[in-house]
């Protein structure tokens, strides 16, 4: 279906958008390189993934931004962002963080109830802040999984061997999944996934060049930061820096 269609390739653009945010890349890697392999095939699969964005995603999210006051977008934002706790969590614990855990069970129980169903992010005004996220990618990594070659999937965008069938998995620790009214649910991630490409909607001019590599690069320097805890310096620089 469109509709579904639709709302995967949200999730790729924001991904898109988070890394072009968070680091200044315009070099090619040695290391992104390397793990390219199929990067004749990944470029046809990008350039019909930034065609469906541009026509499609984009102007919908501008309208969002003119229409939706500002208080209700950080609201939006906020719910969903929340929602995403639960999935850190069972992350954190089975990648043997328990602290994380508890800080991250903290941040949801607080902001679920103090913080209207997670409306507000009471739990950071308390000085609890939201981590950098975990997910069952990071995981397998963690259990000594390795990354694999990079991928770029059609609708949903870049991905590694690795992280691609972990999607599904993350996928059972959202609420929204098993919320049984098929109309509901799709309704809700749309919404999700909306608000979260028009708040990036500031960083689309922040990538030059070939957008295809930087997106690679960036993608690939962000995913071994994240396994990393912050741990990691290479051709890009140390992100602690950023």
């Amino acid at each position: 279906m469109m509709i579904s269609k639709f709302l995967i390739h949200a999730r790729w653009i924001a991904t898109t958008a988070v890394l072009a945010a968070l680091a200044n890349v315009t070099a090619l890697s040695a290391q992104a390189e390397e793990a390219d392999k199929l990067e004749g095939i990944n470029r046809k699969v990008f350039y019909v993934n930034e065609r469906l964005d541009h026509y499609v995603l984009r102007p919908v999210a501008v309208t969002y931004t003119k229409v939706i006051p500002d208080p209700l977008e950080r609201g939006v934002d906020n719910f969903f962002s929340n929602l995403g706790e639960i999935g850190n969590v069972v992350n954190d614990v089975l990648q043997g963080k328990f602290k994380q855990a508890g800080l991250d069970s903290s941040r949801f129980l607080i902001n679920t109830t103090i913080g209207v169903a997670g409306l507000f992010d009471v739990a950071a005004r308390a000085g609890i802040e939201k981590n950098e996220g975990e997910d069952f990618g990071q995981t397998l990594a963690v259990w000594g999984v390795g990354e694999g070659p990079y991928l770029m999937l059609p609708l949903i965008g870049p991905s590694t061997l690795r992280d691609a069938p972990s999607k599904f998995v993350d996928s059972l620790t959202s609420p929204l999944s098993y919320v049984d009214d098929v109309s509901a649910r799709n309704s809700a991630r749309a919404l999700d996934l909306l608000a979260t490409r028009a708040s990036l909607l500031e960083y689309d001019e922040i990538i030059s060049g070939d957008k295809y590599l930087f997106v690679r690069d960036v993608y690939l320097q962000r995913n071994r930061y994240l396994v990393n805890d912050g741990a990691i310096e290479d051709d890009f620089g140390d992100f602690e820096d950023y």
